[in-house]
């Protein structure tokens, strides 16, 4: 048994309690503020990281925060919970089920576990992941494929604006015309069928450490890898994504080699 799992089941009560909230807005006629980078947010998405930090807060009141929307508290711990309420909020004011919660724990540097929660997107999705514990969504066990040739790959690619406007294009696109199928299925759910085995790469460029770090725990659990697009290892200020099924690294990573952002 994983010395995690306490701290999982807390995490999953806190993603619970923020859908409560969720399930009170979504699709009502809610008011949408913009933030200083023109991102939306709403009511829901600030009350429901308060039900997350509730939860935790009284599980675990010496822990440390940061959040998306009520930012950072106690940053210093060897505990940090990383915290994405609604992530996809223009999917959610919209009023389409394109978003989820994301809670990650991360103990002196190290993510080590995950919850990732879109509970409109068709029956509902929870997936979790705790180090050394394995990767579930909906409580069955999560397994990435075995795919290991590049003809048969299934490659998905999600934010893309900086990688589209790097040196790193070009050979993306000779990347694309090797593969199978390419799909851009974003936010929470390519990482989902990434663990789960129903693709086998994802690229992403324009994303923060609150959007990934709970699916790096749950990608990783299930057996696969996660770095930058430069390769380097996922931490508090990684901004793109190469998540495998790790036995593709390596044919997919010369294509990435024009990336110069880490």
């Amino acid at each position: 048994m994983s010395k995690w799992k306490p701290y999982l089941e807390s995490a999953i009560d806190a993603a619970r309690a923020a859908e409560a909230v969720i399930r009170a807005y979504y699709r009502t006629d809610i008011e949408v503020m913009h933030k200083a980078d023109a991102s939306p947010v709403t009511v829901a998405d600030i009350e429901a990281e308060r039900a997350i930090k509730g939860v935790l807060g009284t599980d675990w009141p010496a822990h440390g925060f940061y959040g998306e929307e009520l930012g950072q508290e106690r940053s210093d711990s060897d505990y940090l919970w990383l915290i994405d309420p609604i992530d996809g909020t223009k999917s959610f004011v919209r009023g389409y089920p394109f978003f989820s919660t994301q809670i990650a724990l991360m103990y002196r540097g190290e993510l080590v576990l995950g919850v990732s929660n879109a509970p409109f997107f068709g029956a509902g999705e929870l997936a979790c992941a705790a180090q050394g514990a394995g990767a579930t969504l909906n409580e069955a066990s999560l397994q990435v494929s075995a795919i290991d040739d590049l003809a048969a790959t299934s490659l998905s690619i999600g934010n893309s604006a900086r990688l589209a406007a790097s040196p790193a294009w070009t050979d993306v696109g000779q990347l694309i015309n090797r593969v199978s199928r390419i799909r851009g299925y974003g936010d929470f759910y390519h990482y989902h069928l990434l663990a789960s085995g129903r693709v086998d790469v994802v690229l992403e460029s324009d994303v923060n450490i609150l959007d990934i770090a709970a699916l790096t725990v749950i990608v990783r659990e299930a057996g696969g890898d996660i770095t930058t697009l430069g390769g380097k290892p996922i931490d508090l200020q990684a901004t793109s994504v190469f998540a495998t099924n790790a036995r593709l690294r390596a044919a997919v990573a010369p294509y990435l080699a024009g990336w110069t952002s880490g």
